[in-house]
């Protein structure tokens, strides 16, 4: 067993074509995990990581996927994850179980929208991370705009640890200024990597560098801030140990440059992995829904978490990360939602779509078990005493399509497919209509639906008949509205009463309760039935019937009857109330509102913005690069199905755009 501090459990993240999956395939090739390099648009095998028909149709990464591999003493357990918005549950549930991250980032483009969402998310679960500039080889490559842009619009503090030398179409190497070489990378595919003198040009540059970054570390070190003042040498061991803690302790972001695609500095990404980001036993206590603390020690009792489930031939594949304990096969082990007991068969370590079975897995590792029943977010344990670890954010779909089997025969494959889509992936949903009855999907977007659309037909050899998209619409309140409800059903026997006052009135968040009485006016044991009761009346507003958000729930008092009221009685009482005053508190439609970035050469910009303008988009600005211009704006969702045609008639192909939800608004229409 590799002992726990040499394990490194990362995730690739980034905006889309930022690069990862090209990243991916190099990290793969120099630590020997594979032995010819593939593109993702190349027209050989397509990149390892990129194993779905789909991913290789589009040239984009869909699915999360996993390998392992060894760089030295350190494995490496790496997730490279998609970068396009439609499919960041993908990017949300590895970054629950990562240790740590690299952030990759477009020398030209810089932060862009979907690099803020990543952001956001390694955030969210307190992932220290590294920053990759990549494609430092391509015209208007600017790494210190970039660097300047990570500040500004990430809020957090990058350190630059190397230089360039040359750049664009020049760009050969890169200095690194703990060390003080210059790094070149030669033979075929920049294997051969070499270290010599910086070169002389460059030397003063590198040493003001240098004396930025001492500044910079010196902030988190009493030790080096001593031996700067006394004119002392900084030793590399010193600069190492600095990072890594001030990495660890999410203060810094460490930044390497390089070009993957040109087989360059991805080495040094390398040795940063090992050098600075957490190994599973550096990250913070793991804490439980109870409150418990769980340590990474394969002594202790197993604590596992299913993060993602996929269904395959032979059965459920279930990716799981382990925070404590050992796993074997044949254990036993309970699930913390069922509370059932599971026995575990196959254990296998992932590389992309391939297995490769292990006897045990321990604190630390990231494995898939076959055969086993659970969901995503469910919590393995043997201690004695149920645990629950906390589970992931999953963000509601925007998008709804009606979807129908062409041929009738098909009705029970196309069932199969959406039980199986909506099993593995929590933000595919699958409801009914109730006026119409047609089966509806809903997702986060229209490329996100368009890809199980494929899968149907590719799969399950099923032709679908698609409606049009619809948007996922919201009602909220405008103004407080008190209730005073009474079910009362009694006629002799067992009957119902249940009574149940209060005000509703609009709050920021979702769905807000607050319990108020007092006096035993409403017993304890009925106060969580009316909870429900009104989460249940949320589900449809009074206008046209979109479920209900926004609102804060005050129950302030009410009535029982020591027979006849029950649990259901409250349940319905509060049900009915909140109906009745959603009715009066001036309910309104809103509708998902979509940031939307659009890069386009300078010549087209106005043609952009004018579009943007005529679908009630909000323009909140745009940055002038070399040759091309970013617009970033806000457009209801409704208004942007079929934006990719119109865009490339607009530019004749030369501008791309990425959306992702902002926010509810009010609707004007």
């Amino acid at each position: 067993m590799i002992p726990r501090t040499r394990i490194r459990n990362i995730g690739i993240s980034a905006h889309i074509d930022s690069g990862k999956t090209t990243l991916s395939e190099r990290i793969l090739f120099y630590t020997g995990r594979i032995h010819a390099i593939e593109e993702v648009r190349g027209g050989g095998k397509g990149a390892t990581m990129d194993f779905m028909p789909e991913e290789k149709l589009h040239g984009i990464t869909i699915t999360s996927a996993a390998t392992t591999c060894q760089w030295k003493e350190t494995q490496i357990n790496l997730i490279d994850t998609p970068g396009h918005v439609d499919f960041t549950i993908e990017v949300e549930r590895s970054l629950r179980v990562l240790d740590g991250a690299v952030m990759v980032l477009c020398a030209v483009a810089g932060v862009q929208s979907q690099s803020i969402t990543v952001d956001r998310q390694m955030k969210r679960y307190r992932v220290p991370r590294i920053a990759f500039i990549n494609k430092m080889d391509r015209r208007g490559a600017n790494p210190g705009r970039v660097v300047q842009a990570m500040g500004d619009r990430l809020h957090i503090h990058p350190l630059l640890l190397q230089l360039p030398i040359g750049s664009e179409d020049n760009f050969q190497g890169v200095i690194d200024l703990v060390e003080m070489q210059a790094h070149y990378y030669l033979g075929e595919h920049g294997e051969d990597w070499h270290q010599q003198a910086i070169p002389t040009a460059l030397q003063g540059e590198a040493t003001t560098a240098r004396e930025k970054m001492l500044d910079t570390l010196s902030l988190y070190s009493t030790q080096m801030t001593e031996q700067l003042l006394a004119g002392l040498e900084v030793s590399p061991e010193l600069i190492y140990q600095t990072i890594r803690q001030a990495t660890l302790s999410l203060e810094i972001t460490p930044v390497l440059l390089g070009s993957a695609f040109k087989n360059k500095g991805v080495q040094n990404l390398l040795e940063a992995i090992a050098l600075y980001l957490p190994a599973p036993s550096d990250r913070e206590i793991v804490r439980t829904a109870e409150g418990t603390s769980v340590y990474c020690d394969q002594n202790a009792d197993l604590v596992a978490l299913a993060f993602k489930l996929t269904v395959e031939s032979f059965g459920q594949l279930t990716y799981t990360r382990l925070y404590s304990g050992t796993l074997k096969q044949g254990d036993t082990v309970y699930n913390s939602r069922t509370g059932k007991r599971v026995q575990i068969g196959r254990i296998v370590r992932m590389h992309a779509n391939k297995r490769e079975e292990v006897p045990a897995a321990y604190a630390g590792d990231i494995i898939a078990l076959l055969g086993i029943d659970c969901a995503s977010g469910d919590t393995f344990y043997t201690t004695e005493t149920p645990v629950s670890l906390e589970g992931m954010y999953v963000p509601e779909p925007v998008i709804t399509l009606a979807i129908t089997a062409k041929k009738q025969e098909d009705a029970d494959k196309l069932a199969k497919a959406l039980q199986r889509f909506q099993r593995e992936d929590p933000t595919f949903r699958v409801s009914t209509d109730p006026e119409s009855n047609n089966t509806l999907i809903s997702g986060m977007g229209e490329l996100h639906l368009e890809i199980y659309i494929e899968r149907i037909r590719r799969e399950y050899n099923t032709e679908v008949f698609v409606g049009k998209p619809a948007v996922a619409y919201r009602e909220t309140i405008t103004q407080r509205s008190d209730f005073d409800y009474k079910l009362k059903k009694q006629s002799g026997g067992s009957g119902q009463y249940a009574h149940v006052s209060g005000w509703i009135e609009p709050t920021t968040e979702q769905f807000v309760f607050e319990n108020r009485v007092v006096g035993g006016a409403i017993p304890k044991e009925y106060i969580s039935a009316c909870e429900k009761g009104f989460l249940e009346a949320m589900a449809s507003g009074t206008l046209e019937g979109y479920p209900v958000m926004g609102v804060k729930v005050v129950l302030t008092g009410g009535s029982y009857h020591s027979v006849d009221s029950s649990d259901l009685a409250f349940r319905s009482a509060s049900h009915q109330a909140l109906t009745e005053a959603l009715a009066t508190a001036k309910p309104q439609i809103l509708e998902p509102i979509m940031a939307v970035t659009v890069e386009t050469p300078n010549e087209t910009v106005g043609k952009v913005q004018g579009d943007i303008s005529a679908r009630r988009g909000l323009l909140l600005g745009s940055q002038t690069m070399t040759g091309y211009s970013v617009i970033h704006a806000e457009v209801s969702l409704s208004k942007m199905f079929g934006y990719s045609t119109d865009l490339r008639s607009l530019t004749s192909g030369m501008a791309t755009f990425s959306m992702e939800f902002a926010c509810y608004r009010s609707c004007v229409e």
